[in-house]
């Protein structure tokens, strides 16, 4: 048997499906999706097995114009993530078109070029536009980047997922599996855990609170029952944001923990104990360790 493996960095603007399309192509949720851009911040790895080949998604943060530390780390892990693959897809929306930033992403994808990286082009959400601006769309980007292969897909209904799932296996080098056949992502499942209650953070509360907090998991115990308790703290930058995430008497601190609590007793198999506790940390966004925690590099992040 012919074995294949290798990695696949989506890339694209902040919002373009990226982590729609990774969970759709793994078949788990391994990336956190909410409508709020700049959710992924990490660069996460889903792991899909396509016949005999073995593709590891680098589900990318968003490409955009940074202007903090942590931005800049952000788009940095973007951009590591594509130069380290064996093919980059990039993501784009069907109804927004060749934007100001996806012109940016072009141009950039033009003086990064990797000696022999495949580059292919997705283009997302294709159930919002008419046929014949889908092709004229097609063709201006094709225009602007020779891309190897151009598919029209939805990330979110599955519409021609499949077809770019086998081209990205075959098109995959030779080799051994990276990474056990049963295993969909290389994140640690502190990780894991910590990213599933920011998803449920940044879905409860308003719109600019999310971008200022972080989760981190402090504990993890493995009980005699089978069961496993788990200790997170979530760090804000001021004493008013803590009082937005605790929520009137605890309310939204408890529903955020009961439905973090659900997801991770469904992903994991088993009963789960979470315990959340809210700490004001005013400069996280400026401590190297909360970005290892993140999987980012605090260096990245200098101006």
């Amino acid at each position: 048997m012919t074995t294949r493996a290798g990695f696949v960095a989506l890339i694209g603007e902040p919002n373009a499906g990226k982590s729609t399309l990774l969970n759709r192509m793994v078949g788990a949720k391994v990336s956190i999706v909410t409508h709020k851009v700049q959710t992924t911040r990490a660069r996460i790895r889903g792991i899909a097995m396509e016949g005999d080949a073995q593709i590891v998604f680098v589900d990318t943060p968003g490409l955009f114009r940074p202007r903090r530390r942590l931005d800049r780390a952000m788009v940095a892990a973007a951009w590591g993530g594509a130069a380290d693959a064996d093919i980059v897809v990039l993501l784009i929306e069907a109804h927004r078109g060749l934007t100001d930033g996806v012109r940016a992403i072009i141009d950039a994808l033009e003086e990064r070029k990797v000696e022999g990286q495949i580059v292919a082009l997705a283009i997302n959400k294709i159930d919002k536009v008419k046929a014949e601006s889908l092709l004229a769309l097609t063709e201006r980007l094709n225009a602007a980047y020779s891309f190897d292969r151009t598919f029209l897909i939805s990330a979110e209904r599955g519409h021609g997922t499949e077809d770019l799932r086998a081209w990205l296996a075959e098109s995959l080098p030779e080799g051994p599996w990276l990474y056990p056949d049963d295993q969909i992502a290389d994140l640690p499942m502190r990780m894991l855990a910590a990213e599933i209650t920011r998803e449920k953070c940044t879905l409860r509360l308003h719109q600019e609170l999310p971008y200022q907090l972080t989760v981190e998991t402090e504990q993890w115990q493995e009980r005699k029952d089978g069961s496993v308790r788990i200790d997170q703290v979530i760090f804000v930058t001021r004493d008013g944001h803590k009082g937005i995430v605790l929520g009137h008497k605890g309310e939204t601190v408890k529903a955020i923990s009961q439905a973090a609590r659900s997801e991770l007793s469904e992903f994991l198999g088993r009963p789960v104990h979470l315990f959340l506790t809210v700490r004001v940390r005013e400069n996280w966004q400026e401590e190297s360790e909360r970005y290892d925690e993140m999987g980012l590099d605090f260096k990245d992040g200098d101006a």
